[in-house]
């Protein structure tokens, strides 16, 4: 063999050892960089996680709180079943639940009230045509009562009072 062939062997050999070393650094910096996204993924999946805990946890005490009052008619049925209502389509649920079927009193009354005007929204219809919602209102308390309280019972029990709510006393 001629020195320009084993030169060229030699030069060549350098070149792919040159580029070999190149990929496996490449690939070990990829390595790093997948693990590195994967932890951040996880760590930003374990701050979503506390936040829904967090966020559910201050929804489940407002609702325990609003079905005690209800329960103990410190809070008409009508306004109570809109804000749990409310407050329970913005709770996320481990599974997924039909609300409407587990809680139907108060999904009845919410029904009920849902399009009817509130506070100022109110002072634009006649005396008349609140009067008639207003009653339309009650005959659906009344009649819904019954249902809205076991509803109030069972959310009483699902949901939890917050630590040191569950102490709140209405009077």
């Amino acid at each position: 063999m001629s020195t320009a062939v084993i030169l060229a062997l030699v030069v060549g050999a350098a070149i792919i050892a040159g580029l070999a070393f190149y990929a496996g650094q490449l690939l070990y910096k990829l390595n790093v960089q997948k693990k590195l996204i994967s932890k951040q993924q996880a760590e930003q999946q374990q701050k979503l996680k506390q936040s829904r805990l967090k966020r559910n946890a201050k929804l489940a005490d407002s609702i325990h709180l609003i079905a005690r009052a209800m329960n103990e008619k410190q809070c008409d049925y009508s306004e109570g079943c809109l804000r749990i209502w409310v407050l329970m389509s913005q709770y996320s649920f481990d599974t997924e639940r039909d609300l409407t079927t587990t809680y139907p009193g108060i999904y009845k009354m919410y029904d009920v009230v849902k399009e009817m005007p509130t506070h100022d929204s109110r002072k634009k219809y006649a005396k008349k045509e609140i009067f008639k919602q207003d009653t339309a209102r009650w005959r659906a308390e009344e009649s819904l009562s019954d249902e809205i309280k076991a509803d109030c019972e069972k959310i009483i029990i699902e949901f939890k009072a917050a630590q040191g709510s569950e102490n709140v006393v209405f009077n």
